[in-house]
């Protein structure tokens, strides 16, 4: 009952609903009215075969008779009073047997239970702020929402329709109801005090959330995804602080580890000065040693780790350089230039790399892999998706002969970019059967099959949705974290009290907590890759490079001590 006033507010300001309402009370009204016409008829007819009854045995009357139940206690005798209760009987059979209970099912039940679900879910945010608003639950969002129930952010989750705003509500997210284009919407959710906006639906929603967003709230950022470039500029004109193109950018990062065209370095991020770069090691002289023996550090680069099969390993004095390793450097722009300048010679490939999915992330690999003189070859079913028909083939990627026509056989990578992750699992056993020796690199959609795309044998692993989160996720906190890729990030912080004065070898930071000091900030500005004998000076900042998990030690051990 304590839900009754909310219920007949929600039914009573939607317009639909109350039209629903009215149909309701006219099939009502008609109904009454012909139950009181056939009783007023019966009595004619009654009078004239002789038989008189009281109104309430007429009203009686028509209705068991109506209702099919008839107990014959109460008849005509004449053929016109027959006829008449074929009449009433067929009428009732069409109102009260088919007609009634689908209208009260359509303008009565479903409308009840939409106001219910509306009444259990919010339509306003309580006082709140430097909160997230999101708009759509889907993979990138989950994954955003992790990452900012982590670090103890507040977000809430607009969702227009009350059965899907229930069913989030249930599954304990933090939802508000309310349409896209109503500036109200924002209102009611404090827009004009939150941290970020971010919204991932298509291009035009997008644009239409920005616009509003930005008409209440001209200071608040708003994050935006796109997938056509087209919509960068309109999304931007709109008022977006910041446009992803998440295709575009998983297409570039699954290329920076194709094993094929250089063994030279490719910069996935920076913060401020410090670079930080990716370098295969396939067919150098660094494989089969330790970072002891190749001596990188005489080239003025810091080898943070290795990636293994798309499994990070922190470096250490002792690791060893394999085959298929790639290693992740720290350096400043002319240390990476140094190590260039080499291994430049090295890891030359002339065979293509073979493209699964001739999609958004698909078509991205192929021009990020033109940017690095790596030739290619996509496998694609629709004809005219991808424009250099010269290196398309059309078929099914599970087809072995349209495998070899793409040059399976021969090429050093095979990259999986569909975004059915059931498909790509499939592809990647299918592939390392066919080559056990091939690199396979692999998009995952959803952040949970990336273990299982490992064991299905993908050297390489990257998230669709959790690279969306962390882009999104490195706004919000205004480029204070760097993520690299699955698992791996980059964070600054003031160098803690308890480190203050202390040398940096004499810290034992990554001995303690998995996690790299790459550089720190002095008299001078950043100082990259800083000698293990700097000394560590109060109220200045630290970068360091390490896994969320080693963030949390570093943090729990240096500076809440």
């Amino acid at each position: 009952m304590k839900f009754l006033p909310s219920q007949l507010v929600y039914i009573v300001r939607d317009r639909g609903d109350v039209r629903n309402l009215r149909v309701l009370l006219i099939f009502v009204g008609v109904l009454v009215g012909l139950v009181t016409t056939y009783s007023v008829l019966f009595h004619y007819i009654m009078a004239m075969e002789g038989q008189k009854h009281t109104w309430t045995t007429g009203f009686y009357w028509t209705l068991t008779v109506m209702s099919t139940l008839g107990f014959g206690d109460i008849t005509f005798e004449s053929d016109l009073g027959r006829a008449f209760s074929i009449l009433v009987l067929m009428s009732g059979i069409i109102f009260l047997l088919i007609l009634l209970p689908f209208t009260i099912i359509q303008f009565f039940y479903a409308p009840w239970i939409e106001a219910r679900a509306a009444a259990r879910t919010p339509r306003q945010l309580p006082a709140a702020t430097d909160h997230v608003i999101l708009t759509q639950y889907d993979a990138v969002s989950a994954a955003l929402i992790s990452k900012l129930e982590q670090y103890k952010y507040e977000y809430v989750l607009l969702v227009p329709d009350a059965e899907e705003a229930a069913r989030l509500h249930d599954m304990g997210l933090r939802v508000v109801i309310g349409d896209f284009d109503d500036p109200q919407t924002y209102e009611r959710v404090h827009a004009e005090r939150a941290a970020l906006v971010a919204t991932t639906h298509n291009d035009f929603v997008n644009t239409s959330v920005v616009f509003t967003v930005r008409g209440i709230a001209p200071r608040v950022p708003i994050v935006a995804t796109a997938i056509e470039a087209a919509s960068v500029d309109i999304l931007q004109r709109a008022g977006a602080s910041q446009v992803l193109r998440l295709g575009e950018r998983m297409g570039q990062a699954l290329t920076r580890s194709i094993s094929g065209g250089d063994a030279v370095t490719h910069v996935v991020g920076n913060v401020d000065e410090l670079l930080i770069a990716e370098a295969n090691a396939a067919k150098t002289p660094l494989v089969g040693k330790t970072l002891r023996e190749n001596r990188l550090n005489e080239i003025g680069v810091s080898v943070i780790g290795l990636w293994e099969r798309g499994v990070f390993e922190p470096a250490t004095a002792d690791t060893v350089v394999r085959p298929n390793s790639v290693l992740l450097l720290a350096g400043s722009a002319a240390q990476l230039a140094a190590y260039d300048e080499a291994f430049v010679i090295y890891n030359a490939s002339i065979e293509p790399i073979v493209i699964l999915g001739g999609g958004r992330v698909g078509r991205a690999v192929s021009r990020a892999a033109s940017a690095r003189n790596v030739d290619w070859r996509i496998v694609e079913k629709v004809s005219g998706r991808v424009r250099d028909t010269e290196r398309v083939v059309l078929g099914d990627a599970a087809d072995l002969e349209v495998l070899r026509q793409a040059g399976i056989e021969k090429a050093p990578t095979v990259l999986i970019t569909t975004k059915d992750d059931d498909l790509n699992v499939y592809l990647t056993i299918y592939c390392r059967s066919l080559r056990p020796n091939i690199q396979i690199i692999c998009r995952a959609t959803r952040e949970r099959n990336v273990a299982a795309m490992h064991r299905a044998g993908a050297d390489f692993v990257l998230s669709y949705s959790s690279m969306g989160a962390s882009g999104i996720f490195n706004l919000l906190r205004r480029s204070r974290i760097l993520s690299l890729a699955e698992g791996l990030e980059v964070f600054r912080v003031p160098v803690p009290e308890s480190l203050e004065g202390k040398a940096i070898v004499d810290c034992q930071v990554r001995e303690e907590t998995g996690c790299t000091i790459v550089a720190v900030r002095g008299d001078t500005g950043l100082v990259i890759n800083p000698p293990p004998q700097t000394t560590l000076v109060a109220e200045r900042e630290m970068i360091l490079v390490g896994s969320p998990e080693s963030e949390r030690r570093f943090l729990k051990k240096f500076v809440q001590e």
